[in-house]
């Protein structure tokens, strides 16, 4: 049914999206700003670059770069604890027998934190960055890049995403979408098929057996 499958990282793998909103919050805080969790909310899915542009625009007074600097430092502390996985996730990518890549927003350099972390790594053949793209998500090309690097048709793969911009960058890219909401709820619009968690949605699209 399937000749590969793709997955996103933050939100759909790794339980990262509540780490990061509470590191947003801490920095917000440390300039002086309060902040809405329903704003954090807005930021999920979205890459750095496209999410600093959207806090200048909700606080231009703020200082920036100091923002920046909190920012970093707040998810750096959240995530010393350790970054935990999806429930279902591990168990997931070991019984997949087809070959898999990443396709996130995150930078290069956070991937491979990431990677280095969760240990996961070995279960795919190939990464897909934001640094590796011109256009990131909600664009395809990020899965458009992945299906390639893989060498299989773009149709022909299954990708799992948790939020909207990632969903519709899969749909966009032809493929057919498995959609596990984390902190924000999905309309569905752009998923074949929307799940509670991974494995109930690996086995309700056909990828594993019931």
């Amino acid at each position: 049914m399937f000749d590969a499958v793709i997955f996103d990282l933050d939100g759909t793998l790794l339980d990262t999206e509540s780490l990061t909103q509470a590191a947003g919050i801490d920095a917000f805080a440390e300039c002086g700003v309060t902040v809405e969790p329903s704003f954090l909310h807005g930021l999920i899915g979205k890459d750095d670059v496209t999410g600093a542009g959207i806090v200048q625009a909700a606080f231009p007074r703020m200082d920036f770069a100091a923002f920046a600097v909190a920012w970093k430092a707040a998810v750096a502390r959240h995530y010393a604890g350790g970054i935990p996985l999806k429930p279902g996730a591990l168990e997931l990518l070991g019984l997949i027998s087809l070959p898999k890549a990443l396709a996130t927003s995150s930078t290069r350099v956070q991937l491979e934190q990431k990677l280095f972390v969760t240990g996961i790594a070995p279960h795919f053949q190939h990464f897909v960055s934001f640094d590796d793209v011109t256009h990131a998500k909600p664009a395809p090309e990020p899965f458009l890049l992945a299906a390639r690097l893989l060498g299989v048709d773009p149709t022909r793969c299954l990708a799992f995403e948790d939020s909207e911009t990632g969903a519709e960058a899969a749909h966009r890219a032809g493929m057919t979408v498995v959609q596990v909401p984390d902190i924000n709820p999905t309309s569905g619009r752009f998923a074949h098929l929307v799940a509670p968690d991974l494995m109930s949605g690996a086995r309700a699209i056909g990828l594993l057996t019931k």
